[in-house]
């Protein structure tokens, strides 16, 4: 079973930031009695692009870019030890889920326990950032603060937790060199690998559409990458904010993106409509992509089945990511080679959540 992970990151413009930091992310998800999904997924993620999958389904652990073949070259027990790694933390969620479910007084009924961890690292500034998060059931459980080097306990349910892993300073600062210098370390070694397809720049095509005469103005950009763009509308020249619905930023099948920002129409005389531009900003990009208001180029679904579809198909991928917001997940790596990233020993990052403090 293909699971597709989406995350929408927020970023400012081209014309913002000089630089734009690099990622590498890790989820892992469990789920109880969630219908037709694995019960445990991990994914990998570098700049969003997802670089490994492994599922309870197929219990293996697989690569998901081309480029990631040199990884496996390099270090051809890549896969096998991961896939060990992730048997391992199948059965920890496991027990974890049915811990949750005591601290909660909850028997029965769909339940989810997610990790996401991972670093930024930007390679202008040298600046790197790391975290790690767990949730149950939609809501931050535990998360890591590197800065005071203690875990935040947003539940009541999870001070026990907290007290306990906040006593084991020698676990705490294995994370700490693990989030600060390897992880960034194998950022640094994926991002080279794959800076052909990571750092590239497609642009989109921008078009009008609109549903009926009475229906908001749809602009809207496909095809696009990387997904750092923005999208708004201006009345001469200034940026508009009211009767404006912003969409979010979704992936298409191709690992291009596609975007939407709607604009209500209703209340402007047809006579002003030039006064109105969309305007699309691609991070890495100079030039806007910019496009006036006129009836002349809107294109509606009236005789025009193919509009239709999609429509249809946008609402379908909306719904792909709504689905795939489930696995808010998790993993981990270890450096079984010194020239070669893999993921941590499941030791290392993922704990049972009754352990004692050591």
């Amino acid at each position: 079973m293909n699971i597709l992970v989406f995350l929408v990151l927020l970023g400012i413009g081209p014309h913002g930031a000089a630089a734009v930091p690099h990622s590498l992310q890790y989820f892992y998800t469990g789920s109880s009695q969630v219908p037709n999904f694995p019960e445990f997924v991990v994914v990998g993620l570098v700049d969003d692009i997802q670089i490994d999958h492994y599922d309870s389904n197929t219990r293996r652990a697989v690569t998901k870019q081309d480029w990631m073949n040199r990884v496996t070259e390099d270090d051809p027990q890549y896969l096998e030890r991961n896939t060990g790694y992730y048997v391992g933390d199948q059965q920890r969620f496991k027990v974890n889920i049915d811990i949750l479910k005591q601290r909660f007084n909850q028997t029965g009924g769909v339940h989810i326990f997610q990790q996401m961890y991972g670093c930024d690292w930007d390679d202008e500034t040298g600046e790197v950032k790391g975290y790690d998060h767990f949730g149950f059931d939609g809501e931050d459980f535990l998360i890591l603060d590197l800065e005071t080097e203690s875990w935040i306990a947003p539940r009541p349910q999870a001070v026990f937790t907290k007290q306990s892993w906040d006593k084991d300073k020698a676990k705490m600062a294995q994370k700490k060199n693990y989030y600060t210098q390897r992880c960034p370390e194998y950022l640094k070694k994926y991002v080279n690998l794959g800076r052909s397809s990571l750092m590239r720049t497609e642009i989109p095509s921008v078009s009008l559409l609109q549903k009926s005469p009475s229906s908001p103005v749809s602009c809207h950009a496909t095809g696009f990458y990387p997904d750092r763009a923005l999208m708004f509308w201006t009345r001469d020249g200034e940026e508009l904010h009211e009767n404006v619905d912003h969409g979010e930023i979704l992936p298409n099948h191709d690992g291009s993106f596609q975007m939407s920002v709607d604009l209500d129409v209703s209340s402007f005389p047809a006579e002003h409509w030039g006064k109105y531009r969309c305007v699309f900003q691609l991070s890495g990009v100079e030039e806007d992509h910019v496009i006036v208001l006129d009836s002349a180029v809107i294109r509606t679904n009236r005789g025009n089945p193919l509009l239709l579809l999609f429509i249809i198909g946008a609402v379908v991928a909306a719904l792909a990511l709504l689905l795939a917001g489930i696995g808010f997940l998790v993993y981990r790596k270890r450096n079984a080679n010194k020239n070669t990233p893999s993921p941590a020993s499941s030791s290392e990052l993922t704990e049972r959540l009754n352990q004692p403090a050591q």
